[in-house]
């Protein structure tokens, strides 16, 4: 057999290591975005009240879980239904508080696993997770709850994906909660030496999607986050549409709840902003 030249051979290499390059990127991209865990370690009944252990499935056939918590029925908001799009770490066991709390409002809440995550199958993704997103909102509607009566509730990671599905499901209110620009954005705060900007594949573009939405919405975040910081949230609200409300919270990223106060009276006037569209 003829020997390759030699030119030939390192061009193989070369394209053998960019090949190798690029898959390592793509594995470490998606190691920092997502961080599932498969147990749970509660069952949900934690908060002494009916709820729903919810199997369902995304248009793409991958079989996915959640909670259902109904409203109390002489709630004055029982006709509102909060989708909790949580964050990229844990499942839906380490959101029972936050359950609780938008519970509270008078709402009934949702709040179901991305692929990958808890007891749901399959591997997360950026189009994965809003397919799941999109199937929980469709459950809420076979609820019985018509798209303008949800409210896509989307926590850090969780608030792209919860403004990717008003974008496709049409939903009548927005709450990002501590939430990133985009990832491109916070990958070059946090990697200022690599071209993240260039080689992101992984976007959750919620600053390029928002003014784009005409629907009530509430960012809330904490001046001292110690992983997503204050300005991303600064942005988003200057780049959505009236009308909007701005909540700051206290405590630390994953402790939106430091100051229930603060918290309950932002959830609380977004939810009767969005009555208030359901009343014209």
């Amino acid at each position: 057999m003829k020997k390759l030249p030699k030119s030939a051979r390192r061009l193989i290499k070369l394209l053998l290591a960019c090949l190798l390059f690029l898959i390592m990127l793509r594995w470490f991209e998606h190691s920092q975005v997502y961080h599932p865990d498969r147990l749970l370690t509660t069952t949900g009944a934690e908060l002494g009240r009916p709820f729903e252990d919810v199997v369902f499935k995304a248009g793409d056939g991958v079989e996915l879980n959640g909670w259902f918590f109904p409203a109390n029925t002489n709630s004055p908001r029982a006709r509102l239904a909060v989708l909790l799009c949580h964050g990229n770490g844990g499942n839906i066991g380490h959101r029972l508080d936050t359950c609780a709390a938008l519970l509270a409002t008078g709402a009934s809440v949702f709040v179901f696993d991305y692929r990958g995550y808890g007891r749901s199958q399959g591997r997360p993704g950026e189009e994965g997770t809003y397919l799941d997103a999109q199937a929980a909102c469709q459950w809420l509607r076979q609820k019985g709850f018509p798209a303008t009566n949800i409210i896509a509730y989307g926590e850090s990671l969780g608030g792209g994906i919860a403004t990717e599905v008003a974008v496709r499901e049409g939903v009548g209110g927005l709450v990002l909660q501590s939430t990133f620009t985009s990832i491109p954005d916070i990958g070059a705060e946090l990697f200022p030496w690599l071209p993240v900007r260039w080689l992101a594949k992984i976007r959750y573009d919620t600053h390029a999607k928002l003014p784009h939405l005409k629907l009530p919405v509430l960012v809330m975040h904490s001046r001292v986050d110690e992983i997503v910081p204050f300005h991303h949230s600064q942005r988003n609200f200057a780049a959505a549409n009236e009308p909007k409300r701005f909540q700051e919270l206290d405590g630390s990223h994953n402790d939106p709840l430091a100051s229930r106060t603060r918290f309950m009276a932002g959830m609380g006037g977004l939810l009767d902003l969005v009555n208030g569209f359901l009343a014209q």
